[in-house]
C-alpha cells in the first residue's frame, strides 16, 4: 500500500508514510486508546508496525499489544488492505469478539461498515453481547439477523435461512443464548402498561390481546418497547404505579408508560375533548387511543382490504361502508362476524386469532398506523 501511493503520486517517501499511517490511525483511534507511530524501514524490507500510547513512554511493536488489541487491528489492517480491491465484495467474520471487549465490539462494528464501503455486505458470524446490542438499537436499520437455531441438524440437512423478524420477543430469545443464565437481565428501555387479560401463560407468556397486537404492530420501529396487559382500566393505574415504585430503583433508564383505551370511562361515551383533557390532567407517562379500542384500528379499511388481497378474498366494500358510519367512534368489538362477512370468510373463525392476524398488515406506511403511533409514542 506505501509503495502504491509512493509511485501513483510521485511523493517523498515521508509523505507516503504519513498517509498510510494517517489512515490507518483514524481507524484504529475510533477502537483503540492506541495509535501506529511507525512502519519501520520500508525501504531496507525491514517494514514493521511500531505503536505508542499516551501513558507509555516508549514506542513498541506489534508483539507486545494485548490479544484485543492485536485483534482489532488485525481486522482493521486486513480490512484497509483489501478495501480497493475488493470493493464489491462480502467481507466473511467469524466470531470476531474473542478477546474484544464489549464496549471495543461496538466501534469495531462501526469501523468495519465505514471501511468496507457501499457496495459491500457484512455477513458476521457472533455470539457476542457488544455487536448484538449494537445491531439492534444503532445499526438496525442497516441490519438483518439470521438465527441458527439449536434444533437445526447444519451437519447433514439443507435449510433455507430467512432473517428473523426483530421483535422484542425474538431479542430476548437471541440474548438468551448469549447470555445463558443471565438472560433475565436483558430489560426493555420502555413498558407499556395496557388493558387485556393480566394472568400470563406457561413460561411467562404475554396472553392479553391488546399486548400482542401492539407487540407485532410496533416489534421493527420500537424494538426497546415491550406492552404488557395489566388488567383493566383501574388496574393500569395501580400495577403501573407499583411497577414504576419498584422497577425504577432496579433500572434507573426504564420507561413505564400507561395506555388506555378511549372507552376508559367504564362504558360511557367519552369524546376526543374528554382524551385531551385526561391527558392534560395526568402524568406525561399516560396516553389514550384516539380511536375507541384497538379493534377501531385492526377493522381499519385499509387494513382489511390489505388482508383481503393476501388471502385472495374479495373484501365488500359497499356493506363495510355501510355498516361503519364512524371509524374512531363506533364500537366495533362485538361486531367481528359482520367484518368477517365483509372478508368473504364463509368459515368460522377464533376472533382474537383473527385480530392477530390482522395486526401483521399494520404497516408503517399506512394512515391508520401513523395514527396509532402518534397516540402512542407522540402522545397526540
Amino acid at each position: 500500500m506505501y509503495n502504491k501511493y509512493l509511485n501513483e503520486n510521485d511523493c517523498k517517501p515521508s509523505e507516503a508514510k504519513a498517509k498510510i499511517i494517517g489512515d490507518l490511525n483514524a481507524s484504529i483511534e475510533r477502537c483503540l486508546d492506541l495509535k501506529i507511530s511507525s512502519m519501520g524501514d520500508i525501504e531496507a524490507s525491514r517494514g514493521s508496525l511500531y505503536f505508542s500510547k499516551p501513558d507509555h513512554p516508549n514506542e513498541f511493536d506489534f508483539n507486545v499489544l494485548s490479544s484485543g488489541e492485536k485483534e482489532v487491528v488485525d481486522l482493521l489492517l486486513d480490512i484497509y488492505l483489501r478495501k480497493d480491491e475488493y470493493s464489491d465484495s462480502i467481507f466473511l467474520f467469524d466470531e470476531p469478539e474473542l478477546h474484544i471487549s464489549t464496549a471495543i465490539q461496538k466501534n469495531l462494528l462501526h469501523e468495519i461498515d465505514r471501511l468496507v464501503g457501499e457496495n459491500c455486505q457484512i455477513w458476521l458470524a457472533t455470539h457476542s453481547i457488544g455487536f448484538l446490542r449494537t445491531i439492534q438499537e444503532e445499526m438496525r436499520g442497516k441490519c438483518q439477523v439470521v438465527q441458527f437455531r439449536p434444533e437445526y441438524e447444519l451437519g447433514s440437512k439443507p435449510y433455507i435461512l430467512t432473517p428473523m423478524r426483530t421483535s422484542q420477543a425474538n431479542w430476548r430469545d437471541i440474548f438468551s443464548i448469549a447470555l445463558d443464565d443471565l438472560a433475565h437481565l436483558v430489560s426493555p428501555k420502555r413498558i407499556i402498561y395496557c388493558e387485556g387479560r393480566d394472568s400470563p401463560g406457561r413460561g411467562g407468556a404475554e396472553r392479553g390481546l391488546d399486548a400482542k397486537v401492539y407487540n407485532t404492530i410496533f416489534a421493527e420501529a420500537y424494538p426497546d418497547t415491550l406492552f404488557i396487559s395489566s388488567g383493566g382500566n383501574t388496574e393500569l393505574d395501580q400495577r403501573s404505579a407499583v411497577a414504576i415504585a419498584i422497577l425504577g430503583k432496579v433500572f434507573s433508564n426504564l420507561e413505564i408508560w400507561v395506555l388506555k383505551d378511549r372507552d376508559m370511562a367504564s362504558g360511557k361515551p367519552t369524546s376526543e375533548k374528554d382524551r385531551i383533557l385526561y391527558l392534560q390532567n395526568n402524568e406525561d407517562n399516560h396516553r389514550v387511543l384516539r380511536r375507541w379500542e384497538i379493534e377501531n384500528y385492526l377493522y381499519d379499511k385499509e387494513v382489511l382490504q390489505k388482508y383481503c388481497t393476501h388471502n385472495a378474498l374479495v373484501f365488500n366494500e359497499s356493506a363495510y361502508d355501510a355498516f361503519v358510519q364512524d371509524i374512531d367512534n363506533q364500537n366495533l368489538k362485538d361486531e367481528t362476524a359482520k367484518i368477517k362477512n365483509f372478508c368473504g370468510i364463509t368459515s368460522g373463525i377464533n376472533p382474537e386469532k383473527f385480530k392477530l392476524s390482522l395486526s401483521d398488515f399494520v404497516s408503517p406506511d399506512m394512515k391508520v398506523y401513523q395514527d396509532l403511533a402518534a397516540s402512542i409514542f407522540l402522545r397526540q
